[in-house]
């Protein structure tokens, strides 16, 4: 049988409410203050963030951060990270990293800048120390494309792997964050039309597992050109403001997310006010 009674539901949210109030169920904290408030004192286990926006506005820079500072400021949480890095080399954005860490730029640590400067020992030793330390998080990575039916498989699978069974046979998972760097780069199935209805049975995926294990999803999509036309980039405009209809694929991802969260990059369209 596929219900239960009202009463065990409750019981369920007395339970979150006391886990919460005895700091026993603690959220996932983000390096940014207004965020942390914007959600339950940071990222609640067993819910999808979606994160939208247009190329080059740091969405996935925005996701290393939380990724690499959570370890800090989450002690004690005993979290692992998988990330589905399907946009870029690994490589890639392993130096993108070094560049946050480092402030030089990309092309400085690709000794790119001219044909005269390279970059300096210095910088590679401290890029080396960092991955040494770094290298010690519980991260994961799978950046070859998947369908929606093997990121799901996937999930499946890892979150078996690191779980432990209790004395009394209940299977424990671990607090789980996973990343998609890129919603629509997901391959399209057989059986799928077009990539809103990659976008829909994607959010469905995360529904359907958010529900069994305790995973915290974050989710980046693209953004609609809707965003680009001059009238929403006039100073002072309530078109300045990310939508939730600018979100690609629309309620493919929304319905199904608990957090939507938009960014712009106000100065690069010339808005000042």
């Amino acid at each position: 049988m596929r219900w239960r009674s009202h009463k065990e539901h409750y019981l369920d949210a007395l339970h979150y409410m006391k886990g919460k109030q005895q700091r026993t169920i603690p959220s996932y904290k983000t390096p940014w203050e207004k965020f942390n408030v914007a959600s339950l004192n940071g990222l609640e286990f067993n819910t999808i963030t979606v994160i939208g926006a247009r190329p080059g506005s740091g969405k996935t820079l925005m996701v290393d951060q939380i990724v690499r500072e959570g370890f800090k400021l989450n002690p004690g949480l005993n979290i692992r990270v998988l990330q589905f890095q399907l946009e870029m080399f690994g490589r890639t954005t392993k130096l993108r990293e070094f560049s946050a860490v480092t402030k030089e730029t990309y092309k400085y640590l690709c000794s790119a800048d001219s044909e005269n400067i390279v970059v300096s020992d210095e910088v590679i030793k401290k890029c080396h120390e960092y991955a040494k330390e770094a290298s010690k998080y519980p991260i994961d990575v799978i950046d070859e494309s998947v369908t929606v039916n093997q990121f799901k498989q996937e999930i499946h699978e890892y979150m078996k792997k690191y779980c432990i069974t209790s004395d009394t046979g209940k299977l424990l998972y671990h607090n789980t964050i996973v990343t998609l760097d890129h919603s629509v780069l997901i391959k399209k199935d057989a059986g799928e039309a077009n990539k809103q209805e990659v976008l829909a049975n994607l959010g469905e995926a995360c529904t359907e597992l958010k529900k069994k294990y305790p995973i915290a999803f974050i989710l980046l999509t693209q953004l609609n050109r809707d965003t680009d036309r001059p009238e929403r980039n006039e100073n002072g405009k309530y078109g300045n403001y990310i939508l939730e209809s600018d979100i690609y694929g629309g309620d493919g991802l929304v319905q199904h997310a608990d957090l939507v969260i938009g960014i712009n990059r106000p100065a690069k369209r010339f808005i000042d006010y």
